[in-house]
């Protein structure tokens, strides 16, 4: 089970603002009595707390990676793309979050490390490149032969292309008006030995990647979703149905309903977890499965991950029997 994150949030202050690129902005968020920030490597996101909920909705939590240095513990790097037919996150970060304005953070957590190879290939989609830049600076560093594939609507639409400049032909840029879509078949069709392949980017991309790596050796693709996986909605138990869940520390057993979550359920419980996206999608409330077996229905976890059965992301997982034991 992952860490979990700290308890309460941090106050940071946006100390600047810039334009990374149509519809892009980045902010760099700083301790506002100029302290260091907790240390992260390439692919941590964190949690920021947006004040634009309202209703029922409640507080609005949004997951942006880090795309900074992770050596300057002075200050955190975002970048955020405004998307007209999003539910809100983006908007109020793009009208509120002007230089000077404060936020609440939660993390850092990393579910999408960069693991260590002879040979990269990093495919980017869009904003997806903001996990995927500190990698790529990590593998320049570390002498690894790398390459990144890197994909957008337009050029002006790509946000870091300056940073990307100095390593010169090991980038390709690609955007979709000047050469169509990124050719996957040409990185991908043909499996290379001691080679891993890290993607983020939109979910039609993710998925044709993970088709073009399916001949690959396992383990060789690591994604980063910014949305949940189409085939984890249905998950593979088909129809929900209620089952019973035992929190063994709390020492309650609880019965999570058809339309219910088992993250609801236990709140409502008035037992406190961790959670943010509420898709399955950032890990936040990954729980220990001690018994039963889980019915995964999230974005997240690694085919291994869901074969061992020993951890579940509870706010959208379930049961494929009539109970599990969860470490709470």
């Amino acid at each position: 089970m992952n860490d979990q994150l700290p308890p309460a949030p941090t106050t940071l202050t946006v100390a600047a603002r810039t334009h990374a690129a149509d519809g892009v902005v980045s902010l760099t968020l700083r301790r506002p009595d100029g302290g260091t920030l907790p240390a992260w490597a390439p692919g941590a996101h964190i949690d920021v707390l947006l004040n634009g909920g309202n209703g029922d909705e409640g507080e609005l939590i949004r997951q942006y990676s880090l795309c900074g240095d992770p050596a300057d513990r002075a200050a955190w790097q975002i970048a955020v793309l405004r998307e007209p037919q999003g539910r809100g996150g983006s908007a109020y970060v793009h009208d509120h979050l002007r230089e000077g304005a404060t936020v609440r953070v939660r993390g850092p957590r990393n579910n999408f490390p960069l693991r260590p190879a002879a040979r990269q290939l990093f495919v980017a989609g869009g904003v997806g490149i903001t996990p995927i830049l500190p990698m790529v600076e990590a593998a320049e560093a570390a002498g690894a032969d790398w390459r990144l594939l890197y994909g957008g609507r337009t050029r002006t639409s790509m946000a870091f292309l300056d940073r990307l400049a100095p390593y010169g032909d090991r980038v390709l840029v690609r955007p979709q008006d000047e050469f169509g879509l990124l050719d996957l078949a040409a990185h991908l069709g043909v499996p290379e030995a001691d080679t891993l392949v890290h993607a983020c980017g939109p979910e039609p991309l993710l998925q044709a990647v993970q088709e073009r790596c399916a001949g690959w050796p396992p383990g060789t693709l690591g994604v980063e979703r910014f949305a949940p996986a189409r085939t984890a909605e249905a998950g593979d138990g088909g129809a929900a149905e209620a089952f019973e869940v035992e929190l063994a520390r709390s020492g309650l057993t609880l019965t999570v309903p058809a339309d219910r979550s088992v993250l609801e359920t236990v709140e409502a419980a008035g037992i406190a977890v961790d959670f943010s996206c509420r898709e399955g999608t950032c890990g936040t409330c990954e729980t220990d499965v001690l018994d039963g077996k889980p019915d995964h229905r999230d974005s997240l976890l690694t085919e291994d991950e869901r074969a061992a059965g020993d951890t579940m992301l509870i706010c959208v997982s379930r049961s494929y029997g009539g109970r599990l034991v969860l470490d709470l």
